[in-house]
């Protein structure tokens, strides 16, 4: 069979619900998706912005007046809400438990984020890109060896990333001849 047909894993499955998840967000700085999963199904997800009711930065050009982006400025505070709050807060908002759950995220949770997750029974968390260092990165390692949580970095294999990249260009629901 031509590798380009195979199934993706499930963690790439999650991987790319969650990048596509990220195509919601409204922040500037870091587009970021996440995907809270159970058993091999999806409880809910969630993207980085303004919290909702509030300006979205993108709709705005700008996050705070003079600042292209909240990464911009060392004292000002972001106005996004992380994907894993948002996925985590609607979760809650629908009544679905995240005990024992898994997330899967563009962006490695932030320490506050890695601390709400672990808060709502989230235990293992598969990420795509590296985001803490230094003393944030000793405080995450000491969750992980407490054994509180499981981070693990994930990428999408080439033929995964072509072959969603097809069926996003493409009709899915046609004969394979079709889309070659």
């Amino acid at each position: 069979m031509n590798k380009i047909y195979q199934r993706p894993d499930w963690d790439e499955y999650f991987l790319m619900l969650a990048k596509l998840a990220a195509t919601r967000s409204t922040c500037l700085a870091f587009p970021v998706g996440a995907v809270i999963t159970k058993n091999r199904q999806v409880l809910a997800t969630g993207y980085n912005g303004s919290p909702s009711g509030s300006a979205h930065c993108i709709s705005q050009g700008f996050c705070y007046p003079g600042l292209s982006s909240c990464d911009a400025s060392k004292t000002l505070p972001s106005r996004a809400v992380h994907a894993e709050a948002n996925a985590i807060a609607k979760a809650a908002r629908h009544g679905i438990s995240t005990d024992g759950a898994s997330i899967y995220v563009t962006l490695e949770p932030c320490i506050y984020c890695l601390k709400l997750v672990i808060a709502a029974g989230i235990r293992e968390i598969f990420y795509e890109t590296s985001f803490n260092s230094g003393e944030k990165a000793a405080l995450r390692d000491t969750f992980i060896s407490e054994g509180i949580v499981e981070l693990k970095q994930i990428q999408l294999s080439e033929n995964t990333a072509k072959k969603a990249a097809l069926f996003l260009l493409h009709p899915t629901s046609v004969l394979k001849d079709s889309i070659s």
